[in-house]
């Protein structure tokens, strides 16, 4: 497998600081090779995603939202396997949240745009079990939120 860092590199993609937790909780839990990482939402150094799909969130915008989920979720991943992320054996499961207006049902194609990265980064490695719900309401308005279940190898 090549090595996750130059993969990155090559998609364009600078992994951001991993953000803290905001309540009574940590960033992620390891339990033998499994780590579970808490969700991460659609944000980034300008603010991020916010708005519910469907209603004053496009579609487009709502998919880039579950990338940037992708994005900080392989921030959380390097700082779960020691800043080395060749360490990840696969990614087990994601879990995807979208806040989505009434009448917005295209929740699987919004979570395609973490998924879509997980896989461009991770290749085999990377193709997961998913769901994908849609929500009344996210943490400070954010369009997506995405966690994960990864296998970290010694």
């Amino acid at each position: 497998m090549p090595n996750i860092e130059s993969r990155l590199a090559s998609l364009g993609i600078e992994l951001p600081e991993v953000c803290p937790p905001v309540a009574n909780y940590v960033s992620s839990t390891r339990s033998g090779n499994v780590v579970q990482i808490s969700g991460q939402l659609s944000t980034h150094a300008q603010g991020g995603i916010k708005g519910t799909v469907g209603v004053d969130c496009s579609l487009a915008d709502a998919i880039t939202a579950a990338r940037l989920c992708a994005i900080n979720l392989v921030a959380q991943f390097k700082a779960a396997a020691d800043g080395d992320l060749d360490r990840i054996a696969r990614v087990l499961r994601l879990g995807g949240y979208v806040q989505a207006g009434p009448e917005f049902f295209e929740i699987p194609t919004v979570m395609n745009g973490c998924s879509d990265l997980i896989v461009d980064v991770f290749g085999e490695a990377g193709k997961h079990a998913r769901s994908a719900i849609g929500v009344y309401r996210l943490p400070f308005n954010f369009a997506v939120e995405v966690d994960a279940v990864i296998e970290i190898v010694d």
